[in-house]
């Protein structure tokens, strides 16, 4: 049986649209944010003026930061304690006191770790007295959540975590704060994938995420922009593993993002299967002005009858039937015995895996099925090379140390695909070439007291040991 070219949707334009994501070369640790002046002064707890002595309150408030600046914890401690005691709202307009407590019982967490529930509890205890003495926002309760999120991971689940996330949400009427943006997208994508969450859900929060980052980055002034930067290069790339849910964006979200590459390549088979494909999983119709005109031009150009087993399951690809598909190609295998022609069918699966149902682990396995069919074949690691580049906001915070490291089981796949096979060099060259400035810098290197040339192995759902490399 002989296997007609899958159209360019999973063979050029699948691979050109599902770019590698991973983020510029810029070292990024999740620090607790500096919180911002409540819009009114009132505040239900004790403030400067309230301490029975007001003078005396505001110097141990000025002479504790200073003894921190200095790293005189022991003293800066002592002169906190007096003013937690009798000014813990400071001048009812801050929540320095207790962001302040919460530096002080990390750091005797990290000195002692034999007393790590103990200082943990204390520490989660200021946020609540946080959130009691500023009620009117979600701003203690969202620090709270960052900091599960972040540093105690372990200690509580997921699902609650997001919950934290959404309540801060909700306390700010609707509007995140900044820092919670990223790891409260990652707790939703991970979450409504699993099906721990409503999918109506899930795509209400989806939305309140966009327009965030919409409003923040247009109003953003100063250094205030590079946070928000952060936010745009994490957070919508996530966001984008939600299109594998069937339904979960509508029709406008994937006329949106595809027709413009339609428009700019009208006559191209490539694109118009690819755009008709995208905008029939989105469930658009023919009631749809756009959808027609799409339609109308993959019906003239690039529609051919299925008049085979292989084209059947072509046609369920290029209707947005993705699942359909793969299921049709997973029962085609098992009719075949020419082992070339299953290791083609078998990538194919890979690539709808990727691409369209955002499925990594599933999609690496079927590449590796692949590639053990066909000796001498590059394709299969050239895709799964791809597969970890993408993966630096799956792996990591979109930033930094985590989400860089994945370019080195990138590239160590993309070296094996040339080695074995020199059709595909100029290919791996390229990607090569140019995800290699995204690797830890030597300094990056430096700081987590690690050398290059050294062994790696990289967590998250690659599972790899590699080589330690600098960014070129």
């Amino acid at each position: 049986m002989m296997i007609r070219t899958i159209p360019g949707l999973l063979v050029i334009a699948m691979i050109a649209g599902c770019t590698p994501k991973t983020p510029p070369q810029i070292t990024e640790t999740p620090t607790t944010p500096v919180p911002p002046p409540p819009d009114e002064p009132s505040n239900p707890c004790a403030t400067f003026s309230d301490a029975p002595y007001p003078d005396a309150a505001l110097e141990d408030f000025v002479l504790y930061r200073d003894f921190m600046k200095a790293g005189d914890w022991e003293l800066a401690f002592k002169k906190w304690q007096k003013v937690h005691e009798v000014a813990p709202a400071a001048d009812g307009k801050r929540t320095a006191v207790f962001t302040d407590g919460v530096k002080f019982y990390e750091h005797y967490m990290a000195q002692d770790t034999s007393q790590k529930q103990e200082h943990l509890a204390k520490i989660m205890a200021l946020y609540d007295e946080m959130e009691h003495c500023y009620p009117d926002g979600g701003f203690a309760t969202g620090l709270k959540a960052f900091d599960y999120f972040y540093k105690y991971p372990a200690l509580m689940p997921k699902e609650e975590q997001y919950a934290l996330f959404k309540k801060s949400i909700e306390m700010d009427n609707g509007e995140p704060r900044f820092f919670i943006l990223n790891p409260f997208t990652a707790l939703l994508v991970e979450l409504a994938l699993d099906e721990k969450i409503p999918v109506p859900e899930a795509r209400q929060y989806a939305q309140v995420i966009t327009s965030a980052i919409d409003k923040g980055l247009a109003g953003c002034k100063g250094d205030d922009c590079e946070n928000w930067k952060i936010i745009h290069e994490y957070a919508p790339a996530r966001l984008e593993a939600l299109e594998s849910i069937e339904g979960f964006y509508d029709c406008n979200y994937y006329e949106a993002k595809y027709y413009p590459e339609f428009e700019a390549n009208p006559t191209s088979c490539d694109v118009i299967v690819n755009t008709y494909s995208r905008l029939k999983w989105g469930q658009c119709d023919d009631g749809n002005a756009t959808f027609k005109t799409v339609k109308a031009a993959y019906m003239a150009h690039c529609y051919e009858e299925p008049t085979n087993p292989v084209e059947e399951c072509n046609a369920l690809l290029n209707n947005g039937k993705y699942r359909q598909a793969a299921t049709c190609y997973e029962k085609l295998l098992t009719t075949m015995t020419d082992d070339k022609q299953k290791a083609q069918i078998t990538l194919v699966i890979a690539k709808i895996y990727f691409a369209y149902l955002k499925d990594f682990p599933k999609a690496r396995q079927y590449a590796r099925r692949a590639a053990a069919l066909r000796s001498g074949w590059g394709e299969p690691y050239m895709l799964i090379g791809t597969l970890y580049a993408s993966s630096g906001p799956l792996c990591g915070p979109g930033r930094g140390w985590d989400s860089q490291v994945v370019v080195w089981p990138a590239v160590d796949m993309w070296e094996k695909a040339k080695a074995i096979d020199p059709s595909v060099a100029a290919k791996a060259n390229q990607m090569i070439n140019q995800y290699s400035q995204y690797m830890p810098s030597s300094g990056d290197i430096f700081q987590q007291m690690l050398k290059e040339g050294s062994p790696y192995f990289v967590p998250c759902w690659i599972q790899e040991n590699t080589t330690i490399r600098a960014a070129q």
